[in-house]
């Protein structure tokens, strides 16, 4: 637990998650444009991060009108909406399948690959939709 902890010890330690934090949201920021990168689960990282460091950005990242919902709907009801699931099962066919199809030569690595974008589809396939209350 963190109480164990002196107060130079503490202040690294919350200084490191918020330091991480910005550094999720970074890359969670990337994610946006970049279709390979996901946001989603780097903003959550992030949010978690300035949960346990900082409450003026956790509440910032809470309140932001394109991130909020995201985070709020997977903390309350661990749910994503529709239209997240769609964008994650069309980026790991098309982006997943173009890089087995045409990227990787080897027979081994395809099959890897292959395993692992079933794997990708199994889990985002396994988390619930949010229904709009």
């Amino acid at each position: 637990m963190l109480t164990d902890f002196n107060l130079p010890q503490l202040w690294i330690i919350m200084f490191l998650y918020k330091l991480l934090g910005f550094i999720f949201l970074g890359i969670a920021g990337i994610g946006v444009f970049l279709p390979l990168l996901p946001t989603t689960p780097f903003l959550l990282l992030s949010a978690g991060c300035f949960a346990k460091s900082s409450s003026k950005w956790h509440q910032w990242l809470l309140s932001n009108r394109t991130f909020g919902p995201i985070i709020r709907n997977w903390h309350d009801k661990k749910c994503i909406s529709l239209s997240t699931k769609m964008v994650a099962f069309f980026s790991i066919f098309i982006f997943g399948g173009y890089s087995i199809l045409f990227s990787i030569n080897n027979l081994y690595l395809k099959l890897i690959g292959i395993l692992l974008l079933i794997l990708g589809l199994y889990y985002i396939s396994s988390i619930r939709v949010c229904r709009k209350d």
